[in-house]
């Protein structure tokens, strides 16, 4: 008697799992196996760096802006697309400052972090892709701790950088699933210069702080006051009516990495290593 062959279960049926109609099974995975694998390490909180994968280490910038000084040299007139690519060479070393800014903080705060008695409180946490996220996960790794990577499938920029500890290296598909991850197991949260996305992340759990969905305290760190007074003025919020003159109290403009380093060590310290408090709801 000829048998007809079996259909593939459910949970092994590679094309149903890749349709629209499990879309909700494959968001439950991404909260799930990173669920598994931060129980596994043993790490129950974070501190976050966001800001720009544009951002490169001053070595690199130097290189580069070498290479736009030699084009323009050798031509008598240079060109427009010439010039700017000069003056674009320029910012990105005055903006390399912030990649060694974030290394070096990183750096402190992982070694600080290293000696607690639970060596595995607040790990460095990044985007995990290059420019400020390498940076953090450079630092993290130069202080001796490990390193948290949570990386995002997109067409352009976004890769893992070198320096993810190997067993905390995540591939998100959904934003707001990795967005999810970066708010449950943060403590605090640093917000170097950045775009689009860095503003998005950062709004996002200002929001949360403040209309209080977040009940834990949460340190946050905006970092760079000359860039950041230029892309926002958060007082004119507060002269508009737009937001309260108690919401600036939810984080903190800082320019130097030992600065930021001290402030975020106290804030944590008084907050969850006296009482050892866990991470609240979010």
């Amino acid at each position: 008697m000829k048998h007809t062959p079996k259909s593939p279960k459910a949970y092994k049926d590679l094309e149903f799992l890749s349709s629209p109609d499990a879309r909700t099974i494959r968001i439950l995975s991404e909260f799930l196996e990173p669920q598994r694998r931060f129980r596994h390490a043993n790490i129950k909180d974070t501190v976050v760096f966001f800001g720009s994968a544009r951002i490169g280490p001053r070595t690199e910038t130097l290189k580069g802006l070498k290479k736009a000084e030699d084009a323009v040299r050798k031509i008598h007139r240079p060109t427009k697309e010439l010039i700017r690519a000069l003056r674009h060479a320029e910012i990105q070393v005055e903006m390399s400052r912030y990649y060694e800014d974030a290394v070096e903080l990183a750096r402190l705060l992982s070694h600080w972090s290293k000696h607690l008695k639970n060596p595995y409180r607040f790990v460095i946490c990044s985007g995990g892709g290059p420019g400020i996220m390498e940076a953090a996960n450079k630092g993290a790794i130069l202080g001796g701790g490990k390193s948290i990577g949570m990386n995002i499938s997109l067409p352009f920029e976004q890769f893992a950088n070198e320096y993810i500890s190997p067993d905390l290296d995540f591939e998100f598909h959904y934003f707001f699933m990795r967005k999810f991850w970066f708010a449950y197991l943060s403590k605090a949260l640093i917000v170097f210069p950045g775009g689009f996305g860095t503003l998005d992340e950062f709004m996002e759990i200002l929001t949360l702080r403040q209309t209080k969905k977040s009940t834990k305290d949460i340190a946050i760190v905006l970092y760079g006051s000359e860039y950041w007074n230029k892309i926002i003025d958060f007082r004119e919020l507060v002269n508009h009516g737009m937001i309260e003159q108690a919401d600036l109290d939810l984080f903190k403009v800082i320019d130097n990495p030992q600065e930021a380093f001290v402030h975020l060590r106290d804030l944590l310290a008084g907050h969850y290593l006296k009482n050892d408090k866990q991470e609240g709801s979010v």
